[in-house]
């Protein structure tokens, strides 16, 4: 079977162990970074390091994003991707951003011939370097079983939720549940610790039953343990999808007070200095004097 050839922008923390699937899954892939130094292992495992992202655009059939922001994305795709557009090509945006932007920009390169599926992820990096993922994908069919295949080597979950900017508001769904948990989980262990109990076995204790989760599992045995080392994602990137959750419920006069609530004890946390951390350090909150 044809393979693709692929562009992906943007080797972060999630965009580097899904390179580095893709490749091994035999892909060919270009890559570009706004911080060069970060291009260094991907490089290391075969993937080509593109000059410019225009040159990017031009010579893949499927262009990856996974980037930072709403922001990132449209400057990335008005300035770069769009005066090299041509007819026949798909992007696939991973990154978690506005899903009316994501209709704004795939109506725009739609003119241009190209397609646009918004695929954002869950699952972190552990989930991104076992392939492991959930992804909740939007756009039309042809373009979502492209996307389908190509992403295979990614993911352990692929859902069609809809037409475009379907796939970002799923993520967004699936953020309020994960902003709430953490909070309710960074005060629990907090709570636990004051009275005597042995945190780190709070997540054995409650495996299999009603409060179980992934969460608990992973970043509630780091707060138990103290544990804020390797980052594995953000504290911004969590408040920033809180914060989408509430544009999108004022937008359709739905009530959101948990996620806004979390939303709120975030940009607290945040503005002590904890922006760039890892969500685990949300105990801090409840334990700082």
């Amino acid at each position: 079977m044809h393979k693709q050839n692929l562009g992906f922008i943007g080797i972060g923390l999630m965009g580097q162990p899904m390179t580095l699937r893709l490749l091994q899954a035999g892909y060919t892939v270009r890559v570009w970074n706004r911080s060069p130094e970060k291009l260094r292992l991907v490089q290391a495992a075969g993937a080509e390091v593109a000059d410019n992202i225009q040159t990017l655009v031009q010579q893949s059939d499927v262009i990856l994003l996974c980037l930072s922001d709403t922001a990132a994305v449209e400057q990335i795709v008005h300035q770069e991707i769009a005066p090299a557009a041509s007819a026949g090509k798909l992007i696939i945006d991973l990154s978690s951003i506005d899903p009316d932007v994501t209709r704004q920009l795939g109506e725009e390169l739609g003119q241009h011939g190209m397609s646009w599926v918004d695929a954002p992820v869950s699952g972190g990096t552990a989930g991104a370097e076992q392939g492991t993922l959930a992804i909740m994908a939007g756009g039309d069919h042809e373009a979502i079983a492209l996307a389908e295949q190509v992403l295979k080597p990614l993911y352990g979950r692929f859902t069609h939720m809809g037409p475009l900017g379907s796939g970002q508001m799923t993520k967004i769904c699936n953020q309020m549940i994960v902003g709430c948990n953490l909070l309710v989980l960074a005060e629990m262990m907090a709570l636990a610790k004051a009275a005597g109990v042995d945190a780190e076995k709070i997540p054995q204790a409650l495996s299999g039953g009603f409060a179980d989760s992934k969460p608990l599992q992973i970043t509630g045995a780091e707060m138990a343990a103290e544990r804020y080392e390797p980052v594995k994602w953000k504290v911004k990137t969590l408040l920033k999808d809180l914060n989408m959750a509430k544009t999108q419920a004022a937008a359709k006069a739905q009530a959101v007070p948990m996620s806004a609530l979390a939303a709120q004890l975030m940009e607290t946390h945040g503005a002590q200095g904890y922006l760039d951390q890892d969500p685990a350090t949300l105990i801090k909150l409840y334990t700082q004097p």
